[in-house]
């Protein structure tokens, strides 16, 4: 399996695009240039995303699909460059009718330990933590 991207500066900018293979595009910029997302957020980003990803697919099969995903991306990193990542904390708020403490929990743990390709990937260098909230689904409390 190969992943595709092509990253495109955009002259007289701190600015970058990133297209992927069907034509999806990213905006990245510094922070002084204030216009896209750090490439750092987007590595946050992308865990989120591929965590996500597993979560709303392993919970529909268990039969218990979600009406709200969020996802809050905390990290610490070196103070000095490169500014490595050391760790990254995960929150996930959930909603959906028939969640359970146990399925949010083994949905999470089946992404992180088999799934999720980002979180392989880092998990060498990076402590990766979760936690969850399950909200009150307004559909159920009626």
């Amino acid at each position: 399996m190969t992943e595709n991207t092509v990253l495109r500066w955009l002259p007289d900018a701190k600015r970058f695009v990133s297209t992927d293979s069907t034509g999806h595009s990213v905006t990245m910029s510094t922070p002084d240039e204030n216009f896209g997302m750090k490439p750092s957020e987007l590595l946050l980003s992308a865990l989120a995303g591929c965590t996500s990803v597993d979560v709303v697919e392993i919970l529909a099969k268990k039969k218990t699909p979600l009406s709200f995903l969020e996802v809050v991306a905390s990290a610490e990193q070196d103070p000095d460059p490169p500014w490595t990542f050391r760790k990254i904390h995960l929150l996930f708020r959930l909603k959906g009718s028939g969640l359970t403490e146990k399925n949010v929990q083994q949905a999470i743990k089946l992404s992180e330990e088999k799934y999720c390709s980002v979180a392989a990937s880092l998990k060498a260098v990076v402590e990766i933590t979760t936690r969850f909230e399950i909200l009150e689904d307004e559909t159920s409390a009626q």
